[in-house]
């Protein structure tokens, strides 16, 4: 069925039919592009068909949420939160595991992450008791944590969580800094260029 409840057909037939319309679910996947990835699973020979089976099949059972950060991760803690090396004293608040990947890729920031997994939206239903924010809290009281780094997405969104997250965080001894502006208002942090992202962090400013 089609997300508006009719029959799927395609002269490939049903089953064809039916991969495309759940490829097309998929965030910035079009018909076209759908049909594309449809045609290429549909033209591989059955090894690579079951391989990429297996892949997501592994993937929704090995992959969980770090107990620490909430990054992904396939272990209790992610390497980031396990690694010695890194300033623990920094926490770098961003809102899906996808900007953790951009922000490493940046190369510049060298303590650790939180990561909320969305942003208050209540047009969306999406408020602060669905986020993070309490086990963020939690952090920044037990870890001595000197300095909490707001890295939403530069949107009515993003900034709004961050002014919450700010006066949520007002009476605790951390200092407060966010991103400089580097970053495009309404852009999206996980398709900001590395080196957009590194002046973005070094020249975060207090708030």
């Amino acid at each position: 069925m089609s997300k508006d409840g009719f029959e799927v057909t395609h002269p490939f037939g049903a089953a064809f039919a039916r991969l495309i319309d759940r490829f097309s679910k998929l965030p910035g996947i079009g018909k076209k592009s759908a049909e594309r990835l449809a045609s290429h699973v549909l033209m591989s020979n059955q090894n690579e068909a079951d391989e990429l089976v297996q892949a997501i099949l592994d993937v929704k059972r090995l992959v969980m949420r770090c107990e620490v950060c909430f990054n992904l991760s396939e272990e209790d803690k992610c390497p980031i939160c396990r690694d010695t090396r890194r300033d623990h004293t920094q926490i770098c608040v961003v809102e899906q595991p996808r900007d953790v990947t951009a922000m490493e890729g940046a190369g510049v920031f060298a303590g650790v992450y939180h990561v909320l997994h969305g942003r208050i939206s209540p047009l969306d239903g999406i408020g602060p008791e669905n986020l993070t924010l309490n086990a963020l809290l939690k952090r920044v009281r037990q870890d001595e944590v000197q300095e909490v780094v707001m890295a939403t997405n530069p949107n009515t969104e993003g900034d709004g969580t961050a002014l919450f997250i700010t006066n949520l965080l007002q009476n605790e001894p951390v200092k407060i800094t966010r991103l400089a502006r580097g970053i495009a208002t309404g852009s999206v942090l996980e398709f900001a260029n590395r080196e957009m992202l590194a002046d973005a962090m070094r020249g975060r400013q207090n708030i």
